[in-house]
């Protein structure tokens, strides 16, 4: 596997590419990484680079937001098979379709959307922003899309009127409320830190509800050293790189999605410079808007 990450390295420093991996890539994933971090981490950083060629190691989505912020840089993703179930859960249409039911109304839409969704939104949010994105817009009334569970979460902090939409993730919503309760019983000392994804009746039983960023912060700076970590599984691979002196329980299964990336694929992507990732002009413009709001939101 070193001759592998070796390789990867050395094709980077030939082509100018940086490697941009997000927190629930397979752990040897991180080893080739110049950043990692959760998709607000990743926007930020491949916007803050001279780097010509952002190879991303995460789904879909991710890949398209680097584009739309870097019209100049090329974009790869390693594998064509790493696509957001969540963010396939809209489309441009049924966003248009929103916006027509709820005029008044402002549209947030999750990072976790298609580039053509973002184009017909306000402004994005990640996990991590959610709240401080829907308080700081003069609209009273929000539709969050696509995340039904992130629309509670929300709904939960905020005196805004919140209209939900009916998608969600397949990793956090298949934990169930007895798996969460037998680990609190199991690890009693434990933090148990959950992920917004999840729904209300796996969130009521953490001590802290946030995105995977938030979990990093929380996980360096608190003097627990046991952590249950309600997100999936992999986060717990990166949750340990960083604090190695800690140990981390995992409640969800596995993102295959993300897990279709491997090294081989990355290398082979940054060889032939394959799976270029493209916006349309159009699309790009209004995109951008939303995630530029998004990104002045600190």
């Amino acid at each position: 596997m070193q001759e592998l990450i070796d390789q990867i390295n050395k094709l980077k420093k030939e082509k100018n590419a940086i490697i941009l991996v997000h927190n629930y890539q397979r752990p040897e994933i991180y080893e080739i990484a110049d950043h990692i971090g959760d998709s607000l981490a990743l926007a930020q950083a491949a916007t803050d680079t001279d780097a010509k060629i952002l190879v991303f190691c995460g789904v879909d989505f991710m890949g398209e937001a680097a584009k739309v912020l870097n019209p100049e840089k090329k974009v790869l993703i390693p594998t064509l098979n790493a696509k957001c179930p969540l963010a396939a859960m809209i489309n441009a249409q049924q966003v248009k379709e929103l916006k027509q039911k709820h005029p008044n109304a402002a549209i947030v839409s999750y990072v976790n959307t298609s580039a053509e969704v973002k184009a017909e939104s306000d402004v994005c949010c990640t996990s991590r922003n959610a709240i401080k994105i829907v308080n700081s817009l003069p609209q009273n009334k929000i539709v969050m899309i696509p995340d039904h569970h992130l629309g509670s979460y929300v709904k939960n902090n905020t005196n805004k009127e919140i209209i939900q939409y009916d998608g969600y993730c397949y990793v956090h919503s298949a934990i169930i409320p007895d798996n969460i309760k037998k680990a609190k019983l199991n690890h009693p000392d434990a933090l148990v830190l959950a992920h917004p994804e999840c729904s209300e009746e796996i969130t009521k039983y953490a001590d802290h509800v946030c995105g995977t960023g938030g979990m990093v912060k929380i996980s360096k700076e608190s003097d627990k050293k046991e952590f249950i970590i309600v997100t999936e599984e992999g986060m717990c691979n990166r949750l340990k790189r960083e604090c190695p002196d800690k140990t981390f329980y995992p409640l969800a299964g596995v993102c295959f999605n993300q897990k279709f990336i491997t090294l081989d694929l990355v290398k082979e992507a940054l060889e032939k410079e394959q799976h270029e990732i493209n916006v349309d002009e159009e699309t790009r413009l209004k995109a951008k808007k939303a995630l530029d709001r998004m990104l002045e939101t600190r």
